[in-house]
Parts: C-alpha cells; sequence; structure tokens
C-alpha cells in the first residue's frame, strides 16, 4: 500500500487540576504534529487526517508488534483505538497505555478508517514483522 489513505484522527486527554494545558496540548502535538487542537471543559481535543510522524515513531522504536496488538485489541469495523501515556508523549516516545489508567489520564487516539479497509490500513501502519524486522518497508 502506498501513503494513500483516508483517515480522522482524534485525539482526547484529560487536563487535571495540576496540569497545565499547553503541556498536554504539547503531548499530543509531540506526536501528532500538525493537529488542530482546542479545549472542551477539562479536556483537550486535537483532530488531524495524517499518522505519518507517529507511524514513523513506531517504526524507529521498533515497537511495530506491540502497536499491531493494541490497534487489532480495539478494531471494529470502521477503526480502532488506543491510549498512551500522557507523561511518554510529552517526552516524544511512544509508550501505549494497558491495564488501569494513569493517574493522570492517557492520551485516548480514536482512529475512523475511509480508504481502504480498516485490516488493510492496520497492515499498512503497523506491518507484520519477522524477527521484529517489517516485512515491508517503511
Amino acid at each position: 500500500m502506498t501513503d494513500a489513505y483516508s483517515v480522522d484522527v482524534r485525539v482526547t486527554a484529560p487536563v487535571n487540576p495540576t496540569e497545565l494545558e499547553d503541556r498536554v496540548a504539547d503531548a499530543i502535538r509531540n506526536l501528532f504534529p500538525g493537529v488542530d487542537v482546542e479545549t472542551q471543559g477539562s479536556r483537550v481535543v486535537a483532530e488531524t487526517h495524517t499518522v505519518e510522524s507517529f507511524r514513523q515513531q513506531l517504526f524507529e522504536q521498533r515497537i511495530l508488534d506491540t502497536a499491531r496488538k493494541q490497534f487489532q485489541a480495539n478494531q471494529t469495523d470502521s477503526g480502532f483505538s488506543f491510549d498512551l501515556k500522557k507523561q511518554a508523549a510529552f517526552n516524544d516516545t511512544v509508550n501505549f497505555a494497558v491495564g488501569n489508567p494513569d493517574e493522570l489520564g492517557d492520551l485516548h487516539v480514536e482512529v475512523t478508517v475511509h480508504e481502504p479497509d480498516v485490516q488493510q490500513f492496520v497492515d499498512y501502519f503497523a506491518p507484520r514483522t519477522e524477527d521484529g524486522e517489517p516485512l515491508e518497508e517503511p
């Protein structure tokens, strides 16, 4: 698959009284540069239509298998969702949140896939690996 895809990505995160709204927004921007960010009450909401920077981070951190499992664990007919650790994102690192939510709350990412189908997009976003190496070139 080429880079031809059509997706809507929505990232939401709580802003706790002990946090600065700008830092939460920066955490999201670190992983999804170019997102449109706004505050809705005590939440930051960001939207974008590209995943290229995030995808590249998955390759660089060599966490494609983990990402793929997270995407597939929460997959529906129209997309998938996953949670990320807010502090790690602030430090430009992808760290999937599993188990109990972080005390400060996590970044919740919802990906709605319009083109191609969801499984093809997951295969592109986090391709299968063999011995930790992607079977496809990034």
